[in-house]
């Protein structure tokens, strides 16, 4: 499946909903009691939604282009994301491959939708780029084994994680870099495991301006999937529809010589083998 987070018109009287994408046409799968994907994941999981798209098909549906897409998590517990994940991304930067995740949090707030601008900030020009592949949690998990990790993702997603480089520079946590109000996007939507290639077989290549700035395969990550949920869910409990950013290929604006930071105007995109294109225009936040 396909899943989706989305208002079903335009203007105040948009109410937020979740669905399946089918050929353009979105079927809705919520409910008076259940409103959001991520309440979705947590009371009924993938089978009982696979189920009630089956039962609902043929029923209607919105199409794709009278909708606005949200984020296809809208409220998650938390998001966690994986740094320096990829060799030539640590190459580029001049540090050693990492002995174990080098992890930070990012909020909700900090991610626009597809189609949604991303805001550079007024108090910084470094603004960059960051192509990268999401994971969302279907089902509780802590201390969760490697070999058993990959039974708890719903789905992968694009995601353009992007960072503010002076202010991720201000202290050795990165968090004040990494959460200006939509500086980063996820989406266009959540494609579950069974219609997703193999995380080691997705190629994650993000483009500026239609230019491919970055590309590698999944299988070049330093931690894969599995191991950054296992080392994850032990230190704390993943909820379903926690999101997990698994780190940027090489190739990101800083590297550049000279940098080659994200303005106003600009198109960022992020395409991931099977997973769809993530597009957003980039727009100064005054």
């Amino acid at each position: 499946m396909k899943l989706v987070s989305y208002l079903d018109q335009p203007g105040e009287g948009a109410q937020p909903s979740f669905g399946a994408l089918q050929d353009d046409v979105i079927i809705d799968l919520s409910s008076p009691r259940i409103s959001t994907l991520r309440d979705a994941l947590a009371r009924q999981g993938l089978d009982a939604l696979a189920a009630l798209l089956a039962h609902r098909r043929g029923h209607g549906g919105i199409s794709l282009s009278d909708a606005t897409l949200l984020p296809p998590i809208t409220d998650p517990d938390k998001i966690l994301c994986i740094g320096l994940n990829y060799h030539l991304h640590a190459q580029e930067a001049n540090m050693p491959v990492p002995a174990r995740p080098s992890v930070f949090v990012r909020f909700a707030s900090s991610f626009a939708a597809h189609g949604q601008p991303v805001l550079r900030p007024r108090e910084s020009e470094q603004f960059d780029y960051e192509a990268e592949l999401a994971i969302v949690i279907g089902k509780p998990a802590r201390r969760v084994a490697e070999s058993e990790a990959m039974q708890y993702v719903a789905g992968y997603a694009c995601m353009a994680e992007n960072s503010v480089r002076d202010w991720q520079k201000h202290a050795t946590q990165a968090t004040a870099g990494k959460n200006f109000v939509h500086s980063g996007a996820f989406g266009p939507y959540l494609v579950t495991p069974d219609e997703a290639p193999a995380p080691e077989a997705m190629i994650v290549q993000g483009r500026l301006n239609g230019e491919v700035v970055q590309r590698d395969s999944g299988a070049n990550m330093i931690f894969t999937v599995a191991q950054a949920i296992a080392y994850l869910s032990t230190f704390t409990e993943l909820l379903p529809g926690d999101v997990i950013a698994t780190g940027t290929p090489a190739g990101v604006g800083l590297s550049k010589k000279p940098p080659r930071w994200l303005r106003e105007g600009d198109v960022f995109e992020v395409e991931i083998s099977g997973l769809g294109v993530l597009r957003n225009p980039v727009r100064n936040e005054d």
